[in-house]
Formats: C-alpha cells, sequence, structure tokens
C-alpha cells in the first residue's frame, strides 16, 4: 500500500498570511476565580513572571499578589493553562511574611488536608493540574482588607526547530471544558502591576528575537543572549521591585526615577519632599508611602488573555553538535543527564504527490475562525495543478463528504469548491474520529495521497476514547503532522497519535507567527527524514553505568529536528554515543564519544526533567491501556520523590509545624534549596558551553536552519498558508512513493 501522509494542522495554520485578521473565538483566559453568582470579589492586585532560559532549558517563575478588599475573609482561586512539557517544581505561600515551599502528595489526601487547614482557620494553599486544562491555586484565607502572596515555578526543555526556538508563557485557555465555566466568573485583569522579564542566555549566537502578540516588548543584547521584557518592572513611585522574600530592597540614590517622583509628587494628599538629603535618608517613609501607593493608586489594568510567544533566531552556518547536561551532587550517588543531539544530515527535498483530502472542522467552536478557514482552502486549492485530486470533508456532529470524494482539480472545479469553503456554516459539536476516518477512507490506494485535517478543538462528540484513535491511525500506512492549535487542545491525545504514526506535532498559539510556524512545517514535510533511529549508548572506559533512558517515542526525524533524552547514570567515564537510522532506504550511522563526570553540581533541575519525561509516559500509557492501582503508585511515587506535580497529586503549602504534625516530609523544600543556589550561581557566572563533541564532531554538516516553502503553480507568490503546507505535503508525498515498497518505521 502507498504511504499516506496525514497533516492535522488548524484553522490558523490554515490561514493565509495576508488574510483578513480574524476574529477572536470565545476563550477562557488566566485569571482569578470566583463561583458564578458570589457577592464577595478578589483583585490579582501583581502578576510578575520572571523567566531564564539557559542550558537546554527553562525556568518559569510567576510570583502573585491577590488582595481582598471586602469585609470578610475570603477564598482565593486562580488558573491558568498548562504550559507545554511543563513539570512544576515550587509552589510556595507566604505565612507570617515568611515563604513557605509545598510539598507534593497523593491528589486525595492533598485536598482533604487543605480542606481541613481552611475549616479550622489555618493559613494553606494548594496547586493541582486538572488533566491538560489548567493549573489551579487555591489559598485560605485571604483576610478582609489585606493580601496574599504565592510563587509558582515550573521548568520546562528547550528546544530549537531549524535553527529556531520557540518560548510560550500561556494566558489564554479555549473554552472546552464547559461545566467548569460554567461554574466560575473570572476576573481576567491585574488591578497593580504587571511584569514579564526573560533572560535567554546561550552559547551559540542569537541573531533576533520575535514577540509577533507584543511588538512593544523592550528587547535588549545582553554579554550572554538577551533580555526581554514587557509591562512595568517597577512600582508606581519608580521604586525597584520587592525582593523574592517580599521585603523591600536596599535604596539607594540610582533607585528613585525622577518622573516617576514627580508623577507621585503627593500621595493621600501630602507631599512628599526629599529635601535634597540622600533617599536612604528617607527609605523608611518613602517605603511605606510606596507600598500605600501601589495598593490604593489607579492604573491601567493589564488583561490575562493574551500568550506572550517569544521567537529566537539561532545565527546562519552553526556547527551541528551533542550537548550534555550533567548533574551528580557526590561521587557515590546516582547521576542524571540530558543529552541532545542537533543533527546536520545531507536530508535532500523530495518531490511529487497528487491526491489531497481536506477534512475541514466546522464546529461550533471553529465560529469566528470559519471565514479565514474558507479563504486559506480556497488558495490552497489555487495551488494545486490540474493533475492533481482533491476531496472535500467536514465535520462537527458528524461527518459529510461535499464533494463525493475525490475530483480531479479543473479550473471549474477549484472556482467551484472555493466558494463553498469561503461559505461554509459553523455549528455543534466536533467528531473529531468520525471526520479523520472518512479522510482516510476516501484516499486511493494506488495513489500517493495527503489527508489536512483543519481543527482547533478536542473530540467530545462520537468516538473519544484515545485507544479507539491510536487503532484507527495504527490500522493506516500513515504519517501523522500535528499543529496542536490553542492552550486547551488535547495534546494527550493528539501527541501520542502523532509519534505512532512518525510524525511530529508544532503547537500553535493565537500570538504565535503563524507564517513562520507553516515555514517550519514545510521545512519538514519537504525534505528527506532519518527513519528508524535508534540511540546507543555503550561505556568506553572507566566504571559508568546508565539506566533508565526517557524519551519521547521518536521514530523520525524531520529536517532541523533536535533529538532529547534523559537517563541516569552511576560512576564516571566516556560513553560512546551513536545514532543510526535510514535516509531513503540508506543505513546510516553517526557516532561520537562524551564524558560522564563524577560529579556535577551546576543543574539540579535535570532530575525534575527526567521525572516529569518518566511520568509523561507512563501516563500516556495508562490513557492507551486503562488505569490500574500499580500504575497510579508508580506516577504519584514519581511525583512525591521528586517534587514535580500531576494530575494524580498536589502540592500544599502549610503553616511549618503542620507538615511534621502530618508527617510529611520536606523533600520539595530542599530541592527548592539546592536549585537555587545552583540559579544563583549559573545567574553571577558566564554561560559556558555544554557541546561535548568538539574533538569528535558526530555530524560533518551545519546544523540545517528554516527555509521557505516556494509555493505552487496556482499563486502570485502569496498563496497563503495552507498553500504553503500542500507545497510540503507534495514533495513528501513523492518521497514516499519513491519509498513505497520500504520501511514504516
Amino acid at each position: 500500500m502507498t504511504r499516506t501522509a496525514l497533516f492535522a494542522t488548524s484553522a490558523f495554520v490554515s490561514a493565509m498570511a495576508a488574510a483578513t485578521v480574524m476574529a477572536p473565538s470565545p476563550v477562557e483566559a488566566a485569571g482569578l476565580l470566583t463561583p458564578a453568582g458570589s457577592t464577595q470579589s478578589l483583585t490579582l492586585a501583581d502578576h510578575e513572571v520572571t523567566v531564564v532560559l539557559e542550558d537546554g532549558y527553562a525556568i518559569t517563575t510567576i510570583e502573585q499578589r491577590f488582595a481582598n478588599p471586602g469585609a470578610f475573609a475570603a477564598e482565593a482561586h486562580y488558573s491558568f493553562p498548562v504550559p507545554d512539557k511543563a513539570a512544576v517544581s515550587e509552589f510556595t505561600y507566604w505565612i507570617d511574611g515568611k515563604p513557605v515551599v509545598g510539598e507534593v502528595v497523593e491528589r486525595e489526601r492533598g485536598r482533604q488536608i487543605y480542606e481541613g487547614e481552611r475549616a479550622a482557620g489555618r493559613e494553606a494553599a494548594i496547586a493541582e493540574q486538572d488533566a491538560h486544562y489548567a493549573f489551579d491555586m487555591r489559598v485560605t484565607p485571604v483576610p478582609a482588607g489585606g493580601d496574599v502572596m504565592v510563587r509558582l515555578t515550573y521548568i520546562q526543555p528547550a528546544r530549537l526547530e531549524g535553527g529556531i526556538g520557540r518560548y510560550a508563557y500561556p494566558l489564554e485557555r479555549q473554552s472546552t471544558n464547559e461545566d467548569r465555566i460554567a461554574f466560575w466568573d473570572m476576573t481576567e485583569t491585574v488591578a497593580g502591576r504587571f511584569a514579564f522579564e526573560m533572560d535567554l542566555r546561550t552559547d551559540y549566537p542569537i541573531e533576533a528575537v520575535r514577540l509577533p502578540a507584543h511588538p512593544d516588548a523592550r528587547t535588549e543584547r545582553t554579554a550572554d543572549g538577551w533580555r526581554i521584557s514587557l509591562g512595568d518592572g517597577r512600582n508606581v513611585l519608580g521604586l525597584p521591585a520587592p525582593l523574592s522574600d517580599g521585603t523591600a530592597p536596599e535604596l539607594t540614590d540610582a533607585a528613585f526615577d525622577p518622573a516617576a517622583d514627580a508623577e507621585w509628587a503627593t500621595l493621600g494628599g501630602e507631599e512628599i519632599a526629599l529635601d535634597g538629603a540622600p533617599a536612604t535618608e528617607n527609605a523608611a517613609e518613602i517605603e511605606n508611602s510606596a507600598l500605600q501607593a501601589r495598593r490604593t493608586a489607579p492604573s491601567a489594568a493589564t488583561r490575562l488573555d493574551t500568550d506572550i510567544v517569544l521567537y529566537w533566531r539561532q545565527a546562519a552556518d552553526q556547527p551541528a553538535r551533542v550537548d550534555l547536561v550533567p548533574y551528580k551532587a557526590e561521587a557515590g550517588e546516582r547521576g542524571t543527564f540530558m543529552l541532545t543531539l542537533t543533527p546536520g544530515m545531507d536530508l535532500g527535498p523530495i518531490e511529487g504527490g497528487r491526491d489531497f483530502a481536506f477534512v475541514l472542522d466546522v464546529s461550533g467552536s471553529m465560529d469566528g475562525k470559519i471565514a479565514t478557514l474558507g479563504e486559506g482552502v480556497a488558495r490552497a486549492l489555487a495551488s494545486l495543478t490540474p493533475e492533481d485530486r482533491f476531496s472535500i470533508s467536514t465535520f462537527n456532529d458528524g461527518a459529510k463528504d461535499l464533494t463525493g470524494g475525490l475530483i480531479q482539480a479543473t479550473p471549474d472545479a477549484i472556482a467551484r469548491w472555493s466558494q463553498t469553503a469561503r461559505t461554509l456554516p459553523p455549528g455543534g459539536g466536533t467528531n473529531l474520529y468520525a471526520g479523520l476516518d472518512m479522510g482516510l477512507r476516501g484516499l486511493d490506494a494506488d495513489r500517493t495521497g495527503a489527508v489536512v485535517l483543519v481543527t482547533d478543538g478536542e473530540a467530545n462528540v462520537g468516538v473519544t476514547e484515545t485507544q479507539k484513535f491510536m487503532d484507527l491511525v495504527r490500522g493506516q500506512d500513515v504519517r501523522l503532522f500535528t499543529a496542536v492549535m490553542g492552550n486547551g487542545a488535547n495534546r494527550p491525545l493528539l501527541e501520542p497519535m502523532t509519534r505512532l504514526s512518525g510524525g511530529t506535532s508544532v503547537a500553535v498559539s493565537n500570538s504565535d507567527d503563524i507564517q513562520g510556524v507553516l515555514v517550519e512545517a514545510a521545512s519538514k514535510v519537504g525534505f528527506e527524514a532519518l527513519n528508524g533511529l535508534n540511540v546507543a549508548l555503550d561505556p568506553v572506559d572507566g566504571d559508568v553505568r546508565i539506566a533508565d533512558i526517557e524519551a519521547e517515542d521518536i521514530r523520525t526525524l524531520y529536517r532541523g529536528e533536535q533529538l532529547s533524552l534523559l537517563g541516569h547514570y552511576w560512576g564516571a567515564g566516556d560513553v560512546r554515543v551513536t545514532l543510526t537510522g535510514e535516509i531513503a532506504g540508506e543505513a546510516v550511522s553517526y557516532t561520537t564519544t562524551l564524558p560522564l563526570p563524577e560529579t556535577a553540581l551546576r543543574n539540579p533541575e535535570i532530575e525534575r526533567l527526567w521525572a516529569f519525561q518518566a511520568i509523561e509516559t507512563r501516563m500516556e500509557r495508562m490513557a492507551l491501556l486503562g488505569e490500574d492501582a500499580d500504575a497510579n503508585s508508580a506516577v504519584i511515587d514519581l511525583s512525591v520523590e521528586n517534587g514535580v506535580l500531576t494530575p494524580l497529586t498536589a502540592m500544599i503549602a502549610l503553616r511549618e509545624e503542620r507538615f511534621e504534625e502530618l508527617g510529611i516530609e520536606r523533600r520539595n523544600r530542599d530541592r527548592v534549596e539546592i536549585e537555587t543556589a545552583a540559579a544563583e550561581q549559573r545567574a553571577s557566572a558566564p554561560v559556558r558551553t555544554t557541546r561535548v563533541d568538539t574533538g569528535q564532531p558526530m555530524f560533518q554538516a551545519p546544523a540545517p536552519t528554516a527555509t521557505r516553502s516556494s509555493g505552487g503553480s496556482g499563486g502570485s507568490g502569496n498563496i497563503g498558508l495552507l498553500g504553503m503546507v500542500l507545497a510540503g505535503l507534495a514533495g513528501l508525498a513523492g518521497g514516499l512513493g519513491r519509498r513505497r515498497s520500504g520501511d514504516r518505521s
């Protein structure tokens, strides 16, 4: 059977770069929740985000202050979307002015403890993960006329795609959990200070950074990379922000902004006069005034409804490389490592391919996007040649074959069905399975073809079981390329299905540079790939032993992609790394040798990244095979031991003495202390290189960079983003056609 390429994308991906601006669909933003109809409202007073991206991973820290202007104590409930591949490592609650780091416990126990503390009137906070939807935090009590402060930190890997890096701080959440949404009212604004600051530190040169949804962001080169900031990093008096422990920083003359001082020359009707004295002599008075100003001053509220998406571009002609990030506290202990391969392989372009089945989501969630979807499909059809064939089917509550199967791409057919695509009405649920099944069944087994799936939601009608989707893909000779659109998209379904097919997935936000996303995708599918890949780690000398390798189930490596492995090791010594596979049916092999050190103290966070990948693998297995007590216990044990939040666990912060009374070990507090010290040492030192194959380069060719697809025959140069996908898929189809008797890896 001819291998079929299946490309799952989204309404945004299907849009063209020059299309009319898309109307926003109904979304749920990050924000402070109160039960619908409640008369007691709280305020999200401050929201401050700091990000440090270095050594192949990003650490995001969110500090928030909740204020209660009411006459009674209340409970704060804050929710925000689950970031991609995020391992929550810290949840801290300030009690009596001191930060208390939370601990991970089994979820039901955590809820029981929190409710017990709340009923007893004691301070408590809990953080939970609501599947793939959201992280939820609850804090009690927020005293009448007072406020509380919490901090959440998460770690996630940072990868390059064709020399382009991407970081997203999610704030917009799609409305996919209707029962949940109906229960809550949400405050989406920050009444006081909003600040976002990111330090991008790399040992490779970065040519440029881009925030497509935030052109007003401040960006500056630093000695070690770039610094990016949004919002107000200073309070209304121009004073430096409070320190991480909530205390005020030391005040000096340089700490004051004259313009801000002039703006806030009077507070509460009383003038603050420095009388020419040094700032430090007025520190106490000004500090108190500043605090009062921050709580009472009118300010422009910041809405938390737009994702912050950052791209950075590596300089061209960089060498392909192997990077190693180890952590080993003591010589006799177990170590952890993260190994990242950035291949430089001669992956040539491929040609051909002629059948395209469009499967279009016209459910109610597409309202506001359907016009752009139609225009994108029309432009894609215009890029086809008369030798091509296409079909169009739609799905909402069910699936409908509009064209009656594949039809020839004549000018008349393109004109007729372009008009139809432009007038599709949205409505109903999302029967994703029916749409996908219809697209697959409509292809001709004797011709190379592609299914283009356009969706922005998750399956909520008809077949919804993950296993049945896996069986559907497994039963076809299919490669699935998925653009996961929106923070509410069902990644636990789409990503495993993608990997099972040997394809790859791309996250897409409303704040993304969609043109860039499609350049990335077209580059992948328009070139040959490394199939049936395998990575072997073999000790060469010393007493090193390696175990517990964790990685995504990647079967095919596409042009510009990186491959990352995490594992444990004992001892120290050299290890031979060998990457093997096939390119266009020809066996290839790449190798180098790297050292695993006796001790390495720089990156303790690697242990949490290993645990997160191990947990994710087990959660995917449970989604396929069903939950059982042993599998649940394994996930909970990994979560508690490594301080990583999961849907089966919770993080709780209590009065210090309560941890001991409840028999909860302070494992995570100790981890946070080690990680904080390591982060401070990294920040005070120059960026170091993590490349370990300079003496014996694993790859001879340079690292690939993103290339722009050329489009098709029917456009004027700007054929639209979906046309770019088709151009890439046509190339993939030809390459697969040449290998139709070959590998299914």
